[in-house]
């Protein structure tokens, strides 16, 4: 591959990593994050701060994911007793007030980012090893979905008070979507500060996070193969149409608006159910 196909590649693949680990909160668990794209960035700066410092990948990478699911882990406390527009409202604080704080801060760069981050030092390699771990964080979402956890987690969703009617501890499984749905995230900052060697606010804005929702939405909530393929779509969309670059929070507003009105399960399930439909009509 080229270097403009390996950019494209890696970056699918950190985006991949953003939407299972939403879809993990909202898609599983029902609980709507209007602000993912700061746990993201906390996974960002603490590699950009730790590789600086000289510390290697085999202890940034898993620094990056801890300190963003404790981030969550905190937002999750603070957003147990709110629930659907207010959970939104909540989360979307969050990711404010988190580029507050970098923005306001010498240590994280300010305004300017952080820039000349050390590589990985993997090389060439490195796209590899980003696509090899999103595909292990995918087999990983697969199998918490599959999980006695992924099923308390539709319960909640489903369900809050029949949940907890049948004795499912409901606000420690949100508390456990956050934690693991942001550390998740996290790693995907931390792969993203490494790849671009330099991060600032931009990276990490509430575009950003409606960007991600969108995955999850037009994918469909709960859905994996959804979000790796939605994922991968609105990656390559702006590289397709380069027109939009300059309105992507308004483009990808609408199609989350559009998807919600007219096909609210999302495109994949969308196309399963037409494709079995079809094929059922084919058989009679």
């Amino acid at each position: 591959m080229g270097a403009y196909e390996t950019t494209l590649v890696t970056l699918i693949a950190i985006n991949v990593i953003l939407a299972l680990s939403l879809n993990l909160i909202s898609g599983l668990c029902g609980q709507v994050s209007l602000g993912h794209a700061a746990f993201f960035g906390v996974g960002a700066y603490t590699t950009a701060l730790m590789a600086k410092a000289g510390i290697s990948l085999t202890l940034t990478l898993p620094s990056s994911a801890i300190t963003a699911g404790i981030v969550g882990l905190v937002v999750g406390l603070c957003s147990l007793r709110v629930r659907d527009d207010f959970l939104a409202i909540a989360t979307m604080a969050a990711g404010f007030l988190f580029l507050g704080i970098v923005r306001t801060s010498d240590t994280l760069g300010g305004e300017i980012g952080i820039s000349q981050i050390p590589d990985a030092g993997l090389g060439t390699v490195f796209p590899y090893f980003v696509i090899g771990c999103a595909v292990l964080i995918a087999i990983l979402c697969g199998v918490v979905k599959r999980s006695w956890l992924g099923y308390a987690f539709e319960a909640v969703s489903a369900d809050e008070i029949a949940a907890r009617s049948i004795g499912i501890d409901t606000p420690k499984y949100k508390l456990a979507a956050f934690m693991l749905g942001t550390g998740l995230a996290g790693i995907a900052g931390s792969l993203y500060a490494y790849y671009l060697g330099a991060i600032g606010t931009e990276a990490f804005g509430f575009p950003v996070s409606v960007m991600i929702l969108a995955m999850v939405v037009i994918g469909g909530m709960g859905s994996l193969w959804g979000s790796i393929l939605a994922a991968a779509l609105l990656t390559l969309l702006p590289e397709w149409f380069r027109a939009i670059n300059d309105y992507k929070l308004l483009v990808f507003g609408l199609l989350l608006f559009v998807m919600m009105r007219f096909v609210p399960g999302g495109l994949l399930p969308w196309f399963i159910a037409r494709a079995q439909g079809l094929r059922g009509e084919v058989n009679a």
